[in-house]
């Protein structure tokens, strides 16, 4: 007997149906084709006990299985559901007119019960979009399933259960969750506050200004100067996703299997915070079997990098691509994968080795040479991929005992929000653009150009500071972005002055310091 059942292979973000066809005849073997991986293969002796712990015996006959298309790698133990029910049907045990209509998915333990398994979000699109009727997944996969609308998704807890929901012995009824009212919801609680920190107006401005305009931001000052708890802070004051924009992200956290039980839609932009001890597969995305890196995690979010230093020099010339392009393509001999990564790059640093050049409460014990091998740890051309560049120095103790408590978030956050509502309504006609610092040069020379006044101020500063092509740019950028949290149409000088005062730690001028 002939039967057919159907599930998912996923790659990169993208879904693939794949259909398990099972045919039993006379016989002892067991055959499975389809270009399937180790943990596939592995599935017939887990399939076999979970039948045999829920009164079911697996069938003594020539067992021929088949998984289409057979020139896409098969992977993971999310097979194992299809599989199993596949067998059963074609054993006769259980009723086969509905299987058609539904995707399954799911890893079984040796007792039956249905383990969760990655990417249940993007096969459930794709579900829909292939006009499937329903969705069975793992109890713990519902929620994250169960955000596409217009399709059934059916969370079950073992085998036992998907045998009764198509042998129709027990009614089932499908998840069904709010998304738009879960989404707004959430969207404003936070666990950290910008009330919270006292002092360092400076640079609140700065990460105010890069949050305004999607701007890559470093932070260079001696330690406990407070730079990881701002940068921490820095998501309660970034714009509210969209709901396509949660979508995406939560679609890319749900391939990687970073979602949690009781989540369904990831409602705030997202803070990754890697090690300095990590690889470059880990921060790009890949491996033996692909998965999203670090900088894919953190899309549509913040990625920072603490004790920049620190990281591998390969690890970090790596990023130089994606920082421009926001999006990683991933070549090896076997597949090629593109990840989105469109984020805002914030980074910290000590000043030098011993960690207080510059700082006025400690004396600093390294020499001229030792710091700038220090800073050289990070290429120019890396530098200059960071818009905003801003020295960050203690607060004295005199001062933080008598600060009052700083400007709450929700009142930066709305500054930075009407900044960015005029970006959008400025690019509404260019697709993939949405905040300054996606601006291609075109676009720079028609909505930051500076006028005479600030052409001769940007020459001043090209000369002094010696600073590259790139970083004039990014000047230019940054410039637009605060005339914009202004509500200024044009980029007067002033807004000029004050982005320059954002490449304070460009090569030239931290190497003339320096010595």
């Amino acid at each position: 007997m002939l039967v057919k059942t159907f599930s998912a292979a996923v790659t990169g973000l993208e879904a693939t149906v794949v259909t398990v066809e099972v045919s039993i005849s006379r016989g002892v073997q067991f055959h499975l084709t389809g270009l399937a991986d180790t943990a596939v293969r592995e599935s017939r002796d887990r399939i076999v006990a979970a039948m045999q712990n829920n009164g079911y015996k697996f069938p003594l006959a020539d067992i021929t299985v088949n998984m289409a298309p057979a020139d896409i790698r098969k992977e993971g133990s999310g097979y194992d559901l299809p599989l199993a029910v596949a067998i059963l049907a074609a054993d006769s045990k259980i009723e086969s007119g509905m299987l058609g209509d539904y995707i399954m998915i799911g890893e079984l333990g040796l007792d039956g019960r249905l383990l969760p398994v990655r990417g249940a979000l993007p096969i459930a699109i794709k579900a829909r979009a292939e006009h499937f009727k329903g969705l069975i997944v793992p109890r713990q996969n519902i929620r994250e399933a169960a955000v596409v609308n217009n399709i059934s998704v059916y969370g079950m807890d073992s085998l036992a259960d998907v045998i009764r929901f198509f042998n129709g012995d027990t009614s089932f009824q499908p998840t069904v969750i709010d998304t738009r009212r879960e989404f707004y919801e959430q969207q404003t609680r936070f666990d950290f506050d910008f009330a919270d920190v006292r002092g360092q107006e400076s640079v609140k401005r700065a990460l105010e200004v890069a949050a305004a305009g999607g701007h890559n931001l470093i932070m260079i000052g001696p330690p406990g100067s407070g730079k990881s708890m701002m940068a921490k802070r820095l998501p309660s004051i970034l714009p509210p996703l969209s709901l396509a924009e949660s979508l995406e992200t939560t679609q890319i956290h749900s391939v990687a299997g970073k979602l949690s039980r009781d989540t369904s839609l990831i409602t705030q932009r997202p803070f990754r915070s890697p090690h300095h001890t990590i690889s470059q597969v880990a921060l790009t995305g890949g491996g033996l079997n692909p998965q999203p890196g670090e900088i894919s995690l953190a899309h549509n979010g913040v990625l920072f990098a603490d004790e920049l230093p620190e990281f591998s020099r390969s690890v970090l010339e790596v990023m130089r691509q994606p920082l421009e392009d926001r999006k990683i393509t991933i070549a090896r001999a076997k597949y090629t994968i593109e990840y989105p990564c469109s984020f805002m790059f914030v980074a910290s640093m000590n000043p030098c080795p011993c960690g207080y050049y510059g700082d006025p409460t400690h004396r600093c014990v390294c020499t001229p040479g030792q710091i700038q091998r220090y800073m050289n740890k990070i290429s120019g051309p890396m530098l200059d991929r960071i818009d905003i560049q801003v020295e960050i120095t203690p607060v004295p103790f005199n001062e933080i005992s008598k600060a009052a408590p700083g400007e709450p978030s929700e009142a930066i956050r709305s500054r930075v929000i009407a900044a960015r509502h005029r970006q959008e309504e400025r690019f509404k006609d260019f697709r993939g653009v949405h905040c300054n610092a996606q601006m291609t040069e075109r676009m720079i020379h028609r909505y930051a150009e500076p006028d005479a006044d600030g052409i001769t101020l940007l020459r001043t500063a090209m000369e002094r500071l010696s600073l590259s092509a790139r970083a004039y740019n990014r000047i230019l950028k940054v410039a637009r972005t605060i005339a914009d949290i202004e509500g200024t149409e044009n980029v007067l000088s002033h807004h000029l002055a004050e982005a320059i005062g954002y490449r304070n730690l460009d090569r030239g001028d931290w190497a003339e310091r320096a010595l």
